[in-house]
This record gives structure tokens, sequence and C-alpha cells, in this order.
């Protein structure tokens, strides 16, 4: 195929990238591509010790999407061996859990089908690094790890900072960034993809590069992704995650929770939107922003139809005030009224399984949680008698409520 020029490759390439290493080589290499007519080889390794893909994965994914449309090979890597190490990016302490070999498989087939949702997997080259790890004997990973100096593994930033503060290094995981580069050497790596704290990977690669006689790659790296709070990259064990296999409404109800700050990362990393466009977005309301972003997004992993419908059922049941689809019912026993037909507040909550406890109860109502009916008028007191009826509706805040439904008696 014809590839694009060399400097409408760059144009694509650099939008949502924080640093490329070397940034000199990278225009020489696609210069060269061009002339040649051989795709470059885009690299992005993944160990699958999860099975879930949220929109931090699909960063690095994107930009291989992009690789791909510009006519360059897409080369994924399931570290089903480095995910026996665990990666020590970014931690202040040694991974304690390990999966069997049943469990990262099983991973790894459901994160290709998800894969697949943002890069042409048909077209893209899939290896597991057990392929050629697994073949290795004791004296060939003796030999690789004669390849780099204690020295220089411990440069990598999260191994000084556990140095410092005296935090267990073991050995095993020393092998991980030199596994990982070794996987460029193995499939011969033009580009590898990632965030900013796989600087040292990425250069520990070029140098077994060099050293095996092949052409050195170059990093290009993105930033990380905060999550919804708009604080800590985005990671499902912090519950701060917008996964892309999750239901429309589900994804819906977490963009409109984003922080405002954030905005702009998210339209620059997760959409194709031109920037002039993003600034135009966001010079509007916030609220309405993180829709047309929230809509963007969900089409990409489901449909139009679906992104459409998540939108106005949150405008309905959340955005504009309106009633929920699906309102449980709960049965209340006539019995436990008074005479008068009535129920104390805090006591109805309590009942209505809204609230696990009397005090609980008294502690919504006194901040205005509690509230009755399609008006929503808010309780006063937690101990003003409310008249029980059969559809009442009872709301504790905006996610929990039912409809009363009074069982017993005559």
């Amino acid at each position: 195929m014809a590839f694009p020029s060399v400097e409408d490759q760059l144009a694509v390439i650099r939008r949502g990238v924080e640093t490329i290493v070397p940034e000199e080589e990278l225009a020489k290499k696609l210069a060269e591509s061009l002339a040649s007519g051989q795709p470059l080889r885009i690299k992005y390794g993944i160990d699958p010790t999860a099975a879930d893909v949220h929109l931090g994965h699909t960063v690095p994914l994107r930009k291989m999407r992009q690789f791909q449309d510009l006519g360059h090979q897409a080369v994924i890597i399931i570290g089903n061996y480095t995910a026996m190490v665990g990666d020590p990016s970014g931690r202040d302490e040694a991974r304690t859990s390990k999966l069997s070999a049943e469990e990262v498989e099983a991973n790894a087939q459901f994160y290709l089908s998800q894969v697949g949702k943002v890069i042409d997997i048909d077209k893209a080259e899939v290896h597991r690094n057990g392929d050629w790890f697994g073949h290795m004997s004791f004296a060939d990973v003796l030999g690789l790890c004669g390849k780099v100096t204690v020295a220089q593994l411990l440069t990598r930033d999260d191994f000084t900072k556990r140095m410092k503060a005296e935090t267990p290094i073991y050995l095993h995981e020393c092998l991980y960034p030199l596994m990982q580069a070794w996987d460029s050497v193995e499939i011969k790596a033009d580009i590898e993809l990632g965030g900013t704290e796989q600087l040292y990977s990425f250069m520990l690669a070029r140098d077994l590069q060099k050293d095996a006689g092949l052409p050195q790659q170059i990093g290009v790296m993105s930033p990380i992704l905060v999550g919804t709070d708009g604080k800590k990259r985005m990671g499902k064990s912090l519950g701060n995650y917008i996964g892309i296999s999750e239901a429309p409404y589900e994804m819906m109800k977490k963009f409109m929770q984003l922080s405002d700050d954030c905005m702009r990362m998210y339209y620059e990393l997760l959409t194709d939107r031109p920037l002039a466009e993003v600034d135009g977005i966001l010079s509007g309301h916030p609220k309405e922003a993180k829709v047309t972003l929230a809509k963007s997004i969900i089409t990409e992993y489901h449909d139009a139809s679906a992104a459409q419908e998540a939108a106005s059922r949150w405008q309905r049941e959340i955005g504009g005030g309106g009633l929920p689809a699906d309102i449980p019912i709960v049965e209340i026993s006539k019995s436990d009224l008074s005479d008068e037909g009535t129920l104390r507040a805090a006591n109805l909550l309590k009942l209505a399984g809204l609230c696990a406890s009397t005090s609980d109860a008294r502690r919504a109502i006194q901040q205005g949680g509690a509230k009755l009916g399609e008006s929503k008028t808010v309780v006063a007191s937690h101990d003003q008698p409310i008249e029980v009826t059969d559809g009442l509706l009872v709301w504790v805040g905006k996610k929990r409520f039912c409809r009363i439904k009074l069982v017993g008696g005559e």
C-alpha cells in the first residue's frame, strides 16, 4: 500500500504522545519505511493478569490502530511468562498474587476479544512470550542476565524508591524489564508503545537489539490516563476505571462523574476529534461536554443507538431528576403501621431496606437525603409520621429508592 507522507504520519503519531525516545530517529525510520515500502513493526505488550480492558489500556492500543491505519504492522505480545513475574513499574512493593498458566491463558483469550474492538486484530501478529522463554535452558537465562548490570537495573525509579525505603526487591522482579526488552529482540520491533513509566525497559530493548545486530526501536510513550476521580491512574483495584465491555448505561454514569479537569485529556487520548473542535466543546457547559464524550466512546465500543439510549436514560433518571426505569417493590406489613396508617420516617426507611439501621436513617434525613413521591418531597425529621400507602415512592439520595406495597391485614 502507499504510505502517507512522513509529515502526515508524524502529525498522527504525535497526537496524545508525551515522549518519543529518541525523537530524532522517528522521522528517519518513517522515511526509510516509505522508501522501501516495508511497514514498521509496532509492538505493544500486555500481561494478562486480569481479563478486563479499561480505557487506560486503550490509549496505547488506539495509537497502535493509528499506526495500522498508516500502513504499519501491529504486533501484540501476550506476556504469559512476564505475567508470572509481575510488572514492578510504579509499584512500591512486590506483587504477591500469582496466577496459574490456565488463568493467564483464559485472561489472554478474553483480553484479545476486547482488543479487537480497538485494533484490527485480524491483521495483527499475536505472540506469547512463552514461545521463546519457555524453551530457554538455565544456561540461556544466565546468558540473558549477563547482558545487564545490577547498577543499570537499580537506575529504575521504582527500584530506587524501594531501596531507599528498605523495601525488599526480589531477584525475579529484576528479570521483568530484561524479559520485556528481549521481547523486542525476538519480534524485531521498530517502535514500542506504552506509558511513560516504561522508559527504562524501552531503552534496555534498544541496547539488546544493538547487541544482536538489529535496528534499534523507538519508544512512543503516552501520558498515564487518570481515572474517574481525576487524580490517580485508572485502575480496577482503585475503582476509578471505565471498562470497555461494561454496559452502556454503566459507562455513561461513570463518564458523568468525571472531574472537569481531566476532560481535555480524555478527549485527546480517547477520541479522534480535532483539537480545535475539542476546545470548542470544552468552552461550553461541562455537562454537555461529558455527554458528548461519553456518547462518542460508547458508540466506539457498542453502537450509536446504545450510546443515545444510555444518554437519554441518564438524563431521565439522574440528570433531569426523572423516575428510574426499574423501581424495586418492597413489601411492608400493614401490621407495622399505626392505627392512622403511618410510620415514623426513620422506621420507614429502615423497613424499606433503604437504610441499614434507624441511626443510618436519621443521618440520611438530617442531611436532607430522604424524599417521598414523584415530586421528591423532602422528609423534615426522623420522627415525622409518614402516611404509608400502596405505591408510595421512597428515596434515599439518588441511587436508593423503592415503591411500597402493603401486605397483610384486611
